[in-house]
């Protein structure tokens, strides 16, 4: 019987308190036993489904948070919340990402924190037009190619230690977005870390099972990482292993931290007292990263680059990250009826793998640093060149081999999105790359640096080849969809390799499915690995087709149709992504934004 059945049928008084209900627990009563022990194999029950939702779609977890004045969805619920406040103090919406933002790396250290990069697409109302900031660090100067070469491990950088450290560009990117757009002054913006820094927060389940498991990692042999004595002591607690499920989790070391840059602003970080202590941590560890490093280090604002499919724009950043690869996906799959393919049908979810391995060719051959490279932007998110794309994908059949186009000759993360009352909306993403990043905490600052350096190639004449201060290759993408001069979504999918994948599945969603705002991203997704890379991420021994994982919500019929015409279907591995959105709509003469945020992770979204 489904849930409206029953409400209608059963008699009202069945819902009325019962006396004493509300009897208070004795003093001595027995604590309760865990409701949830995360990760645990009784847990995981595909005969069993989840509850009957009386309106939209059966897999969608809730309905979207509705709101007039400004709207936020995050991984935390307490970053929802202190963005929403930092909204209703008058702040704007780049205010409240700042403030989202800093909460975060507290709150979810394992895909964050000011020891990373971030990115951002923001909707500027007064323009009628969304600009792009790209906040992405450099390798140190002092690190030569000769010195990474001798440290790779088969033919890859180190995905740990100081020799994967690039200069954080997340604090810069804050302190530029706010001298634009902000309205609150800037230390008001770090109040809500500095009170959750100090008195501590309750660790969610996701992310106590993660920091665990990354400080169990660090601890592996042959991690060859110079020290791990502090990240131990900021994370590990009583018992070293990390926060259980529930438990309080504080960071005064960060607290103090954030005392400095709310005073000091951005030149503390990288000029004045945190960029001395680094300094030194590094000279004591044998690394690399120096004060000149931070004192160099400038975020860019940067022009977006857009295509349309099916009428509606769809943005991307460029740069040094993944993010036209979203954008050569959709161009291909708007050469194919996804709509009379059919809504988690075998033909949809193959046209789209087929779309992603074409497109991530090109990722490999192509994508760096603009600065040190010359890369064929124009082309690679042309409707012509995806026309020849297209043509190479066949409904019945694997494409095998895959190769990039011939260009024309010439010279762990996290998501958030939040929206004002005046009409501007930030779409937000910023990591440490892998898990929790490169092992590394400074003495005394409380946060983990980055480990993205692992994403450059050491492959002679690739564009992406290291070089001291050049900027890697970067997963993390922020997305943005519009119809015109009037925005519609700010949108991402957070996860690696899964960022375009998991952006292109939403928009197909949405725009081929007609999936509400929720649903889009509670729908079960598909994520393709071993395509062609050229970084720390490559996947081994995946075959010549790779291999495509199902979460266990795509349907059985369309699991073994794929099996047949010759994918090998992987196990849901939990790397599926996690999205947060928030979306701007008109009912007359009035803005409404609704906020979604998925069941992946323990976030919110909220809307006032």
């Amino acid at each position: 019987m489904r849930r409206r059945t029953l409400l209608a049928a059963a008699p009202a008084v069945a819902f009325l308190p019962t006396a004493g209900t509300a009897q208070p627990a004795k003093k001595d009563a027995p604590p309760l036993p865990p409701a949830w022990d995360a990760g645990a194999d009784r847990f995981v029950r595909p005969d069993v489904g989840g509850g009957d939702r009386p309106v939209g779609a059966s897999f969608a977890s809730r309905t979207a948070a509705y709101g007039l004045s400004g709207a936020a969805g995050t991984a935390h619920p307490l970053a929802t919340q202190a963005g929403i406040d930092i909204l209703k103090r008058g702040g704007s919406a780049v205010d409240a990402a700042i403030a989202i933002n800093a909460c975060l790396g507290l709150l979810e250290p394992t895909a964050n924190g000011i020891g990373g990069d971030a990115y951002a697409m923001i909707w500027d109302p007064g323009q009628r037009k969304l600009v792009g900031l790209a906040g992405s660090g450099k390798s140190p100067r002092g690190l030569d190619l000769a010195t990474v070469r001798a440290r790779a491990k088969q033919g890859t950088l180190p995905a740990y230690g100081a020799i994967s450290v690039s200069v954080p560009g997340a604090v810069d990117a804050w302190w530029t977005m706010h001298q634009r757009y902000g309205k609150l002054p800037w230390k008001e913006l770090f109040e809500p870390v500095i009170a959750h820094a100090e008195a501590g927060a309750p660790v969610p389940d996701m992310i106590a099972w993660y920091i665990r498991r990354s400080l169990a990692g660090f601890r592996q042999p042959g991690r060859e990482i110079e020290e791990i004595d502090n990240a131990m002591r900021t994370y590990g607690m009583a018992d070293g292993k990390g926060p259980a499920a529930g438990q309080v989790f504080r960071n005064p070391d960060l607290a103090r931290t954030f005392r400095l840059i709310a005073e000091g602003g951005r030149d503390v970080f990288y000029e004045g007292e945190i960029a001395r202590t680094i300094d030194a941590y590094f000279r004591r560890i044998g690394g690399w990263l120096r004060r000149e490093d931070l004192a160099a280090h400038r975020s860019e604002w940067i022009e977006p680059h857009r295509t349309s499919y099916r009428g509606t724009d769809v943005y991307a950043l460029g740069a040094n990250t993944q993010g036209i690869a979203t954008l050569q996906m959709l161009n291909i799959l708007e050469h194919f009826d996804l709509k009379s393919a059919g809504f988690q049908s075998p033909l949809s979810i193959h046209l789209q793998a087929e779309a992603k391995r074409l497109a991530y060719e090109d990722r490999a051959r192509y994508y760096a640093d603009p600065h040190f490279a010359e890369v064929p932007v124009e082309w690679l998110v042309s409707k012509d060149y995806a026309a020849e794309r297209a043509k190479l994908i066949r409904p019945d059949r694997i494409l095998s081999p895959v190769h990039p186009g011939q260009a024309p000759s010439h010279g762990d993360t996290t998501y958030f999105s939040c929206a004002d009352k005046d009409g501007m909306m930030v779409s937000m993403i910023q990591s440490n790359f892998r898990g929790m990043g490169s092992g590394l905490v400074a003495d005394g600052l409380g946060f983990m640096f980055q480990d993205r350096g692992q994403l450059f190639t050491l492959r002679d004449g690739h564009p992406n080849i290291y070089a001291p201060g050049k900027r890697p290759f970067q997963t993390i993408i922020p997305g943005f969809a519009a119809h015109g001069d009037t925005p519609w979504m700010s949108f991402g999918v957070m996860g690696g390799d899964m960022q375009p994948q998991g952006q292109t599945q939403i928009v197909v969603n949405r725009i081929d499915y007609g999936l509400e705002i929720q649903a889009a991203g509670d729908s079960p997704r598909w994520h393709h690995e071993g395509s062609s890379q050229s970084m720390g991420e490559d996947a081994e021994g995946l075959g010549p087709n790779g291999l495509l994982r199902l979460e266990s919500g795509v349907p059985a019929a369309t699991r073994a149709r794929l099996a047949e015409i010759g994918w090998t279907i992987g196990e849901p591995d939990g790397g599926f992504g996690r999205y947060q959105c928030v979306e701007h709509r008109m009912d007359g003469d009035t803005r409404v934004y609704a906020a979604a945020s998925e069941m992946r992770a323990d976030g919110c979204a909220l809307a006032y």
